[in-house]
């Protein structure tokens, strides 16, 4: 799957210990079941598919392919066949489930798979897209075989009455498997903060049996949060998951310093606000959505610790066109046609983006030049950055919450510091001190 992640930005689950993960196989009882499911990447798999009671031991592999099956010759062969350039069926990512007959048996097995992931998405799981990534069930004798279709079958009528589409999981005898390499088994318990994408629709398999659990146990019991108490002309939902160590990530860099005029508010749910719309299903966390009028205008799934590239998702559905090409292109207003130019008033200079602030009107001065100039920004509100565009070599000024271009520092100011910040004043915003009203 790292051919198609590495550009993007995935959610991720912490994965917590388990009895069933890491198990040696003499730990097997004699009479140990075993069935081949594949879930999309089988490192989240491995996961889910671990926590179910009586489930002993989980493996990846490779499995109803031809040719070699290594991770190596499976990502060959795919990027052959969507070349063009291939023939046959490429090795699905499976996870070989070991469970105990007498703790558990194969339709709670099942019940776990069914709700771990989407099975109506054809070659594909979430974001990551291949027939190695394909929903298989691959089973060892025709009573699995008759179980999976029945529960298939089942679960379709579930998902037909909440208006989703058809299954298209491939249901097969197992003819080949192979074990995936080492480094590929026990994913999560070595790389805690690892890829592991949310899945699943949140549609509960019907009469689902005691024993039986979602992908989230905590995040599938979640009621939505209420429209009505939600702002509906612009809001943001982060949608998270209790085990998803990058929604900690994203919580501890971004929304514990959330100062941006954007409301935004957390949930454990994977369904829309009441009354609201998601234009398609969750499929990992976290997953920021941005409502408009009760609508899904846009969405950023993922956070590896790469604030500016979050700030720069939402910029674009917050700043003009001319605030996009400045913020985001290195733009410059022309001089004197710019906003907060003759702006006097006692207040602050804030982000337009995050709304942290970056400069206070004490600290600003007529510098003649046609932007907003100042000899010294709030402290830790800048970043300084070298730049040699325009055949010229500056100092470049960004915004350090949000990465946003501002202008320009050079050495030209009034004492103390002797410093001009020559600002664009398009990517400011004014917020004037308390008593003195906005213009």
């Amino acid at each position: 799957m790292i051919a198609f992640i590495s550009s993007l930005l995935l959610g991720a689950c912490n994965d917590g210990e388990s009895a069933a993960a890491g198990a040696p196989a003499s730990a097997k009882p004699a009479n140990t079941d075993f069935v081949v499911l594949g879930m999309g990447c089988f490192w989240g798999a491995e996961k889910r598919m671990s926590a179910l009671p009586g489930v002993i031991d989980v493996e990846s592999g490779y499995a109803n392919g031809d040719g070699d099956a290594s991770y190596e010759a499976v990502l060959a062969r795919e990027k052959a066949l969507r070349s063009g350039k291939g023939a046959g069926r490429n090795h699905a990512e499976v996870v070989k489930v070991f469970f105990d007959p007498a703790r558990t048996d194969l339709e709670k097995v099942l019940i776990q798979f069914w709700e771990n992931h989407d099975p109506t998405q054809g070659d594909r799981q979430g974001n990551d897209i291949g027939s190695n990534y394909r929903s298989a069930i691959y089973t060892r004798n025709d009573a699995q075989q008759t179980l999976a279709v029945q529960t298939r079958d089942r679960y379709q009528r579930a998902l037909s009455a909440k208006g989703l589409g058809k299954i298209s999981t491939d249901i097969a005898p197992l003819r080949n498997y192979t074990a995936a390499e080492d480094y590929h088994q026990d994913y999560l318990r070595k790389n805690p903060n690892g890829y592991c994408g949310l899945g699943g629709t949140g549609v509960k398999y019907p009469q689902a049996q005691a024993g039986a659990s979602s992908i989230q146990p905590d995040v599938a019991k979640a009621p939505p949060l209420d429209g009505k108490t939600l702002n509906l002309a612009r809001q943001l939902v982060v949608f998270e998951a209790d085990d998803c160590a990058y929604c900690r990530q994203f919580k501890a860099a971004v929304l514990d310093h959330w100062q941006s005029p954007v409301a935004v508010v957390r949930t454990l749910s994977t369904s829309a606000p009441t009354g609201w719309t998601l234009e398609k299903s969750l499929f990992a966390t976290p997953t920021i959505v941005l409502f408009e009028q009760g609508r899904e205008v846009s969405r950023y799934t993922g956070f590896n610790g790469e604030s500016a590239r979050f700030w720069q998702w939402l910029g674009y559905r917050l700043l003009t066109p001319e605030q996009q090409k400045i913020a985001f292109e290195q733009g410059t207003e022309r001089p004197f046609t710019g906003s907060n130019l003759d702006e006097k008033r006692p207040g602050t200079f804030v982000d337009p983006v995050s709304g942290v602030a970056l400069f206070r009107t004490d600290s600003k001065f007529e510098s003649g030049t046609g932007w907003p100039s100042f000899f010294n920004p709030l402290p830790g509100a800048i970043t300084l950055h070298e730049d040699v565009s325009m055949g010229m070599r500056r100092v470049e000024v960004r915004s350090a919450s949000s990465g946003i271009h501002l202008g320009h520092v050079f050495d030209d100011g009034p004492p103390p510091t002797h410093k001009r910040y020559c600002i664009n004043g398009n990517v400011l915003r004014f917020v004037p001190d308390a008593g003195k009203p906005a213009r």
